[in-house]
């Protein structure tokens, strides 16, 4: 499923409330339930396990020719999953649950840390298209690679064990 259609759900009556930080939806305006949402998001997930899996696995075997490529197209699609999250998402999950403090705060908690998460990645990312990977910097990127990695798989199975399952029509 394409990014636009993820983000604005294929409908032309589905625009987004808000693109701003703020998860205040304009009068009249609110994010719908999309069925596929969830399934497209987990997708997203195991795409972004194997791009970042095979980079690590290129670097541990020496193979540097592609990396700066490889990191490039996986923070682009990193970005288009974070961008769909919070757009339909967490702006869904917030005005349907604008009455439950209690999954508010655990809906808010998981957006900060993500943010928090994704900002480490993508200066990860930045660090090692600036400074290219390369024998003299193979360990340290395996290493970083390593935390990042881990931060990243216990993330993505919180996220699928504990808030996917609050998304509901």
């Amino acid at each position: 499923m394409g990014l636009l259609k993820r983000l604005f759900g294929g409908k032309p009556d589905a625009t987004p409330a808000a693109t701003t930080a703020s998860p205040q939806v304009a009068q009249g305006r609110t994010i719908r339930y999309d069925p596929g949402l969830v399934d497209g998001l987990k997708d997203d997930h195991q795409e972004l396990v194997a791009m970042y899996t095979r980079l690590g696995e290129q670097v541990a075997a020496g193979e540097f020719h592609g990396v700066d490529a490889a990191l490039q197209e996986f923070k682009i699609r990193l970005e288009a999953h974070l961008l769909t999250e919070n757009v339909r998402f967490y702006v869904y999950l917030e005005q349907s649950m604008a009455d439950d403090e209690v999954n508010s705060e655990l809906i808010r908690g998981f957006r900060r840390e993500m943010n928090s998460i994704a900002r480490g990645v993508v200066e990860f990312v930045r660090r090692y298209r600036q400074q290219p990977v390369g024998p003299a910097t193979q360990a340290q990127f395996i290493r970083e690679h390593g935390e990042v990695g881990r931060l990243l798989a216990q993330r993505i199975a919180r996220e699928e064990a504990e808030l996917y399952v609050l998304y509901q029509p």
